[in-house]
């Protein structure tokens, strides 16, 4: 399989996401839009992967191709090719479905508990996972959920963590592919940025990573190989 990664940011993890694409051993095209590199105009490879980034899905002032990303997951949408919009991702993919952007409305920083619904509960991808579960969030923003799509999870802060439009294309608000790893290198690289979210949380981040006495980051692989294996 041939998989599409579109990066919206310098720093870019691909994670757990990573991970279950190389044990399918995917051939990836990598794009990296946010530099000035041009997107692809058409469907080409087998799905498409968004991750997220510091912009608004709405900063076409600063980042011009979003409505051309928009499209784009919208166009894979179309010919039933999978689609995972994660954080930044997934607010885009609403965008491109007629979702309405809220902007700076649902601050959330952390190991986050996030709930499934019962559409979620029989989802073949969140089904995965536990009714409720903890799961990595950086974001500010929130969407309304795209006219037709299923909603999949919510938390009290942002009801809408995660939803799926037709059968393949998933947007989840929340970073499954952020493995402990992965959060203490974005905690190396962005100090001055997580204590201006959460003061001294990198301090009690150890504590934090772990959840009754299990990893916080144990369901974000198995998420990431249920969607892998719908491609």
């Amino acid at each position: 399989m041939r998989v599409a990664i579109v990066e919206n940011t310098r720093i870019t993890h691909h994670g757990q996401v990573g991970v279950a694409l190389h044990e399918a051993a995917a051939l990836i095209d990598l794009y990296k839009p946010w530099s000035g590199q041009p997107l692809p105009r058409t469907v080409d490879a087998d799905a498409l992967v968004v991750f997220g980034g510091e912009q608004s899905a709405r900063d076409d002032h600063t980042h011009p191709y979003l409505p051309d990303l928009a499209r784009l997951m919208a166009d894979y949408t179309a010919m039933d090719r999978p689609v995972l919009g994660i954080c930044l991702g997934s607010q885009v993919l609403a965008r491109a479905f007629g979702a309405d952007n809220h902007l700076g409305t649902a601050p959330e920083f952390g190991w986050v508990d996030v709930s499934l619904t019962d559409a979620g509960r029989a989802d073949p991808v969140l089904s995965q996972v536990p009714k409720t579960f903890p799961i990595f969030q950086w974001h500010s923003d929130t969407f309304t959920l795209p006219e037709g799509a299923v909603h999949l999870a919510q938390s009290p802060t942002a009801a809408h963590q995660a939803f799926r439009i037709g059968r393949a294309t998933y947007g989840t608000q929340f970073h499954f592919e952020a493995s402990r790893t992965v959060v203490r290198d974005w905690i190396a690289h962005f100090p001055e940025v997580i204590d201006r979210m959460l003061p001294g949380w990198a301090d009690r981040h150890p504590d934090q990573a772990e959840v009754k006495g299990k990893p916080a980051d144990a369901h974000g692989l198995a998420l990431a190989r249920a969607w892998v294996a719908l491609i």
